[in-house]
């Protein structure tokens, strides 16, 4: 890890007994051990924390992604216009070739046809606001 071969560490390990000596030399590798063991708990605690909260920034963005796009389908399903049916196209096989006598003409209907209502443009300012 910290790139520290074995005749490093005996070095260490014999100056540590020439100072410290025989008596103290195990309980300050204990302590030693124990503060060693305590550092890496707390970094791999730290580690996780930043990880779980990457993940959840991740997920955050994603569902923020989602709703925008839903939003944007709704606003091209409310500002694309109507498409009305298309009438039905008669073959010209089964019309007649001669015009119809004026006789047995059907008379025209006289109640005008219904007239599409059209939907407000979006910025009038005389309608309420929408709630989102």
């Amino acid at each position: 890890m910290f790139g520290i071969s074995f005749s490093e560490l005996l070095l260490v390990g014999l100056v540590a007994l020439l100072v410290l000596g025989p008596e103290r030399l195990p309980g300050a590798a204990r302590t030693a051990g124990l503060w060693i063991g305590r550092l890496k708990r707390s970094f791999n605690a730290i580690k996780q924390e930043v990880e779980r909260e990457i993940g959840a920034d991740e997920i955050r963005r994603q569902l923020h992604n989602e709703h925008i796009l839903s939003l944007e389908q709704e606003a091209r399903k409310i500002l694309s216009p109507v498409q009305e049916p298309a009438k039905p196209v008669t073959p010209v096989a089964e019309q007649s070739i001669a015009p119809a006598p004026a006789a047995q003409a059907v008379p025209a209907p006289t109640e005008p046809a219904p007239t599409p209502v059209a939907s407000p443009a979006p910025h009038d300012p005389t309608l309420p606001p929408r709630a989102p």
